[in-house]
């Protein structure tokens, strides 16, 4: 049996591979599309998500810096009560 020549195939496999891709392409923006949509009004800016990160990395930081302080504090009493 011969086998079919490797153009013949490319003539059937490359306009497949563009279908399906087109077709993929097209059900992945309407997955997107369908979902709800927020106004921009009702939505934070992206500056106000950075300002109330840092804030609270702020706050853990003082927090730790506070622990460290504490710890610091007792070691040095135990070491002078020694």
């Amino acid at each position: 049996m011969a086998l079919p020549s490797v153009w013949s195939v490319a003539r059937v496999a490359i306009p497949f591979v563009l279908v399906v891709g087109l077709l993929s392409i097209r059900l992945v923006g309407a997955a997107q599309d369908s979902g709800s949509i927020i106004p921009a009004e009702s939505r934070p800016c992206v500056d106000c998500h950075a300002f109330e990160f840092m804030q609270r990395a702020l706050q853990d930081l003082k927090k730790t810096a506070y622990n460290l302080d504490t710890r610091v504090c007792v070691s040095i009493e135990m070491l002078l009560l020694r």
